[in-house]
């Protein structure tokens, strides 16, 4: 059963006065983490983000609401098997998460890379802490269906991949002019 909440996680901004009007996570996310997680384990088809941001603020939310299922599923294919969804898991659930700051979004890096630097706010026993980082992601066109997907890159996973093999998102470029200009 879908989990109603009323302001979807990734539209708190703790440190932001603006609040305007907050979509409510029905609007917002659910509809990702829903088409996403709803399908076979293999097979990824339904709502998906259309961008960059829209799939860290997705990618957000599905911390807070601890969905490591979503984190695995949205990073590079490639990398995947190399996540410890337990590790996911139950560091999502030991973060008192507070919110979330899009600083900036640089959607058009070469022909399919996008930035997202954001600010992940969580409290503690201190105060208010954040979590401040510049992530990568890659488009990955499926020829056979004719579809596109964005992927977050992440750069903590070690793979053994030198710089003059294939891409690691099968653009069929090579790595280092690809992906690892940003892993």
């Amino acid at each position: 059963m879908p989990i109603s909440l009323p302001i979807c996680p990734c539209q708190v901004n703790p440190i932001s006065e603006a609040i305007g009007a907050p979509l409510l996570y029905q609007d917002c996310c659910q509809p990702y983490h829903d088409g996403l997680l709803n399908n076979e384990a293999d097979k990824i088809d339904g709502v998906k983000p259309d961008s960059a941001e829209r799939l860290m603020r997705s990618r957000y939310s599905a911390f807070v609401l601890i969905k490591p299922e979503y984190i695995v599923k949205t990073t590079l294919p490639a990398q995947q098997n190399l996540l410890e969804i337990k590790a996911i898991e139950s560091w999502a659930k030991e973060t008192n998460w507070a919110g979330l700051e899009i600083v900036t979004h640089m959607p058009k890096l070469g022909k399919r890379h996008a930035q997202v630097e954001f600010k992940a706010y969580f409290k503690t026993p201190e105060g208010l802490q954040a979590h401040h980082e510049l992530s990568a992601f890659v488009k990955v066109i499926d020829k056979a269906n004719n579809d596109a997907r964005w992927y977050f890159l992440d750069p903590t996973v070690s793979m053994s991949v030198t710089q003059k093999q294939p891409c690691i998102c099968g653009s069929g470029e090579k790595f280092k002019r690809c992906c690892g200009r940003f892993i």
